[in-house]
């Protein structure tokens, strides 16, 4: 698949790879159908299409006074992952399609695909570093090692230390990482020390994870929300946010007398992405939170849908996902609570167009 904009609008795709052939015959260097051809791709093109519903906006053939013809695909998939709670807060598996509904904009959409499978996901691990957090690092660093030894073997991995400044823990060789001894070095390459500058290590997270093919991501913020040394202002960070397909999940390590601390910050960025945010007593608590993070994005639920989209307009998006399973009693389920929808693609986007001469 291929993103419908290079700022990796969240999780609306262009479904191209539905006809394989295409991209072997054409690639993205451009496509050039003249001829005869032209009528043998179109055929091929409507027996390989899966779905009417999926073909009605898919391909187009375009001629130009040149005779060069092109192909535009423009099939819009919204992926959400949805994690599913009973009346007692716990994790709900075994549900299947027919269990869920998804609305958007009020609007009852159909659901295209559905899975409940542990598949690898991109995490990064936000540090706080700052003079606050001195006390409780042993326990911070703790707590994100045993996350990622409860997380998925395959899941990739990397580590964003910030106080005023924002630093990458791996090597600039190792983008992410699945070795718990490179973890724990990148976990512990910065001191204790100075400000904080909470937006730019979240828009540095967001920006790196665009680097992973992995559909699923994920980032694990653990501070206390506080910012008094970003360059960036968090409502741009929170748009940023919103445009990506990275759950975030907060962990706000408050104390008595900090009065930079801004719980308030975490829950927002929690809520915005479909994540979810947590309040320990005590750093000691950490641990178990880190824990519930990795099964919850374990057993997470998959859905897709076309959208049915009156307007063409591009905008935010909001969507509401409801489950009922008979003998299941009351269900919540969080995800993302909506997308933004680009502007129409414009011909220089269009898989394999070639400008006139």
């Amino acid at each position: 698949m291929v993103k419908s904009t290079e700022s990796e609008t969240y999780l609306l795709r262009e479904t191209d790879q539905t006809i394989p052939w295409l991209r072997r015959i054409g690639g993205h260097s451009g496509l050039k159908i003249r001829g005869p051809f032209l009528f043998l791709l179109a055929f091929f093109a409507s027996v390989t299409l899966p779905n009417p519903s999926l073909s009605q906006t898919s391909s187009t053939s375009q001629g130009n006074s040149t005779g060069t013809y092109t192909i535009r695909l423009n099939t819009n998939l919204v992926v959400l992952s949805a994690t599913v709670l009973n009346r007692h807060n716990a994790l709900v598996s075994g549900l299947e399609k027919e269990d869920f509904q998804i609305y958007e904009n009020h609007v009852l959409q159909q659901i295209k695909s559905f899975s409940h499978e542990d598949v690898p996901v991109a995490v990064g691990l936000i540090i706080d570093n700052s003079t606050s957090m001195r006390q409780k690092r042993s326990d911070v660093i703790a707590a994100a090692l045993s996350f990622a030894q409860s997380s998925n073997p395959r899941d990739q991995m990397f580590v964003i230390n910030f106080n005023e400044h924002v630093s990458f823990g791996l090597p600039p060789e190792i983008p992410f990482t699945d070795r718990s001894d490179q973890l724990q070095l990148a976990l512990s390459t910065m001191n204790t020390d100075g400000e904080t500058a909470l937006y730019d290590a979240i828009s540095a997270a967001l920006d790196h994870l665009k680097q992973s093919n992995c559909d699923k991501k994920a980032l694990i913020l653990i501070s206390d929300g506080g910012d008094n040394a970003s360059r960036l202002a968090m409502p741009k960070v929170i748009e940023m946010a919103r445009h990506s397909n990275a759950i975030i999940y907060a962990i706000g390590i408050l104390g008595e007398g900090d009065d930079d601390q801004n719980p308030g910050v975490l829950k927002r960025f929690a809520r915005e992405t479909g994540g979810e945010a947590f309040f320990p007593g005590s750093s000691k608590e950490i641990l178990s939170i880190c824990k519930g993070i990795a099964r919850d994005i374990r057993n997470q639920y998959t859905l897709a849908y076309v959208p049915v989209i009156a307007k063409r307009d591009s905008g935010y998006r909001a969507v509401d996902v409801r489950a009922v399973a008979p003998r299941q009693g009351r269900l919540s389920v969080r995800t993302r609570t909506g997308y933004f929808l680009p502007s129409a693609p414009t011909q220089t986007e269009a898989i394999g167009h070639e400008p006139s001469k």
